[in-house]
This record gives C-alpha cells, sequence and structure tokens, in this order.
C-alpha cells in the first residue's frame, strides 16, 4: 500500500518540526546574500505578482541544501556572476546535472511562455509529428493580444509544424491544439494534458511547478521556479526532435486553399541562436504579469550548459542577453564547481520507493521510533516524534532526496552589488 501525504499537510508539519529541531538535513540558514543587480530604475506600471505558496522546507532543499535560500549561492572562490535584472536565475551542466551557481533557485515564480517546455516535455514523444490535425474553434481560444502563430479554425496542420509555431513564435493557439491532441483530441483534451504536465513535473522532481495553461499564459495558482525549469529543460534538450526545432531560425506556416488562407513564413523570436556561438536554443516568455522569463542552453569545448531566469526586465538586457551573460560566467567556472544538483527521475522514484517501504514498516509495527541523534553546534539533541510525524516526514520525498546528496563544501555567498503576452 503507497502512503501518500497531502503536500499542505506535509509543509506544515515540516516548517514546525524545522523550526524547533535542528538537523543534518536543515542546517541552520544563513543570511541570504543579495545578487547581483544593475542599476537601472524598475518600470512603473506593472501589475502585482501573485502571492506564491509559503515555502516548504522540504522542497527548498531538492538538489542541495545550499540552493535553499532566496540570494545568490555560487561555488567556493568563484568570480561574482553578471548584474542581471532577473528576480531568479539558474545555471547548471545538461550532462553532470551540477548546479554551477544560482539566485533563488527555489523561490516561486510565475512562468509566461517558458512553460511551454513543460508541455514539450510532456507530450512531444507522444504525439506523430508526421500526424496532421484539423484546428477547431477552441485552439483560438486565447487571451486578446497573446501571441498567436496564425492556426485558423477549420486548418489542417502537421503536427512537426505546430511545435514550431509553439516553440518559435510563442504561439498559444499552437499550444491549444496541440494539448487537445495529447489529450484525445476532445473537449477535454486540453485539461487532460495540463494534468498530465502536473504529474510530469512531480516525475522530475519539479516539486514548485505547477501548471493551469499549457501555454504559460497566466493563470491563478500557476508558478515554477528556476531549479524546477532547469530540470524540465534537462529533459527537453535530450530529446533530438526538441533539439531541432529550437534551432531552427524560420518555418512556413501551409496555406489552407480550401479556406482561402495563404500561406506565410515565421521566425525564431530567441536571439541566442543568432549571436551566441555553441547556441542549443531555447524559450523566451513574457506576461505583463510575469515579466521577462528564459530558457537556453549552449556548447562549449564538449560542456553543455542550461540557464533558466524568471522575473527579468528587458532594459539594459533583454532576457536572453542575461542568459546568454550568465552561460558565459558558467563556462568560466572549473568543471567540478558546484553548489548542489539537478535531481533526476530515477533519484525521484527510488525516493518515493524508499518512503513508501518506511511508512509501510511504520504501519506495521504500529509503534514511534526515536528520531535520529542530531548534531547542532557540537551538542547532541535526541527527540522522539510521534508516529504520524515520523510518517509525515517518511512520505515526503523532496526532503528524501537532500538526505541521497553528497554532502559538498558550503559554497561562498557573496554580497553583490508592453502590454503584449508571449
Amino acid at each position: 500500500m503507497t502512503l501518500l501525504t497531502p503536500r499542505p499537510l506535509l509543509a506544515s508539519v515540516l516548517t514546525a518540526l524545522v523550526a524547533v529541531i535542528p538537523t543534518a538535513a536543515s542546517p541552520a540558514r544563513a543570511a541570504d546574500i543579495p545578487c547581483p543587480k544593475p542599476n537601472v530604475a524598475k518600470p512603473k506600471g506593472i501589475p502585482p505578482r501573485p502571492v506564491p505558496p509559503p515555502d516548504n522546507p522540504a522542497n527548498s532543499v531538492v538538489g542541495g541544501d545550499d540552493l535553499a535560500t532566496h540570494g545568490l549561492v555560487i561555488p567556493p572562490g568563484a568570480k561574482q556572476p553578471p548584474a542581471v535584472t532577473a528576480t531568479t536565475w539558474i545555471v547548471a551542466d545538461l550532462d553532470s546535472g551540477q548546479v554551477l551557481g544560482a539566485c533563488g533557485p527555489h523561490v516561486y515564480q510565475t512562468p509566461a511562455s517558458v512553460q511551454k517546455t513543460l508541455l514539450a516535455a510532456t507530450v512531444m514523444d507522444k504525439l506523430d509529428p508526421g500526424q496532421t490535425i484539423t484546428v477547431v474553434r477552441s485552439d483560438l481560444d486565447i487571451e486578446v493580444n497573446s501571441s498567436a502563430v496564425g492556426l485558423v479554425v477549420g486548418g489542417r496542420y502537421p503536427i512537426s509544424t505546430l511545435w514550431l509555431g509553439l516553440l518559435l513564435n510563442s504561439g498559444n493557439d499552437a499550444a491549444n491544439a496541440l494539448a487537445r491532441m495529447a489529450g484525445g483530441g476532445g473537449s477535454d483534451g486540453v485539461a487532460k494534458t495540463v494534468a498530465a504536465m502536473n504529474a510530469e513535473a512531480q516525475r522530475l522532481g519539479a516539486y514548485q511547478t505547477h501548471a493551469v495553461t499549457p501555454s504559460g499564459l497566466d493563470g491563478k495558482g500557476q508558478f515554477t521556479s528556476a531549479y524546477d525549469l532547469a530540470l524540465i529543460a534537462r529533459k527537453d534538450f535530450a530529446n533530438a526532435d526538441f533539439r531541432k526545432y529550437v534551432l531552427t531560425k524560420s518555418a512556413q506556416m501551409p496555406a489552407q486553399p480550401q479556406l482561402k488562407q495563404k500561406g506565410f513564413q515565421f521566425q525564431n523570436e530567441n536571439k541566442l541562436i543568432y549571436n551566441y556561438p555553441g547556441a542549443m536554443g531555447g524559450k523566451t516568455g513574457f506576461t505583463t504579469v510575469a515579466r521577462h522569463s528564459y530558457v537556453g542552453g549552449a556548447e562549449r569545448n564538449g560542456r553543455r550548459l542550461v540557464v533558466t531566469l524568471l522575473g527579468a526586465e528587458a532594459h539594459p538586457l533583454r532576457g536572453w542577453q542575461q542568459g546568454a551573460a550568465l552561460l558565459d560566467w558558467g563556462f568560466s567556472l572549473p568543471k567540478d564547481a558546484a553548489v548542489g544538483k539537478l535531481v533526476t527521475p530515477e533519484d525521484v522514484a527510488a525516493e518515493q520507493s524508499n518512503a513508501q517501504a518506511r511508512a509501510e514498516s511504520t504501519t506495521a509495527t504500529g509503534k514511534a521510533k526515536a528520531a535520529p541523534v542530531f548534531r547542532s553546534g557540537g551538542k547532541d539533541m535526541t527527540t522522539i516524534l510521534t508516529a504520524a510525524g515520523v510518517a509525515l516526514l517518511l512520505a515526503g520525498t523532496p526532503l528524501l532526496l537532500l538526505l541521497t546528496q553528497r554532502r559538498r563544501r558550503r559554497p561562498v555567498r557573496r554580497p553583490g552589488g508592453q502590454g503584449a503576452y508571449r
């Protein structure tokens, strides 16, 4: 029997426990170090940000306890990263999974169109790129003035063309059409795919990601984090079709003669592929609420890095330019530099299995177990937890993921210094 604990209840119990129990897995948190920011005025008239869920101590340490910060974390001896307007960001190695540095990696943010990378990670392998589908009216049910690739009701398009429209031109109409088809093609297809996107996020260990729309258009309760986006991007860049699509500079939307609709060309809006040597592509995003977001990858000397950033402004650098600056910084670091790691689906599955086995053992004995002896400041402290508390902790997969991480030297945390939707 699988023991599952509701995440809100688990979060409240963990928060209370962390507050009173200093543990090896939850060291005393140092003060957050501000991330380097350019000295520019913030634009006026920006809508208020959605109120995020409270920080969950278990989720904040996925990938390593040094990632549990709202501020800057970089390897010992590393040079200061560039000053960017992005509120949060992360740079990681796509192959080794090492996190090279970050600013608030587990801070909740709104995604905008970089959420389309989660749609790709969830259903790209499930849809035949050669299949032709017919667009229905609900596919065009998108926000006024939001980005669209120009699909027409009754038009017939190859799925490969829809992926290009999604990833090059950030077409929200393409997102709806792909999500509908992946969910079975019916009126509930989009809802089924959004549910699948959330399940895929959990499978990857992206516990702070919750999708409400397949496109990334703002929705109540829709959040992600820079760390989660790196997990999602890692799966995407492992897909040859995704890599091909995001490196495509231009594509052709086929004519629809039966509807008297001419064909047209559309361009890749990710300027990284035109201007950055070794660029692997990525995805841009923008809404007036989320501000600018960006996911980008690049390869240099056999090393492949990914950068994700959220909550950025376009001045003095656009999102892709901020990504390029952070990639340059990442490539300048030694290959063994790290402040944490990107967990894998295998890590997640193993810890879920361990949690289930331990929870079943606790349930079978019907007895509370004594907690291990924890060290805090060189002093031992033994705490007896209730059986319910133990079960909740054991069911908290994100917390258990931390226990699998190899302890590293603590990185240095140094002080550093439009209405259209995409």
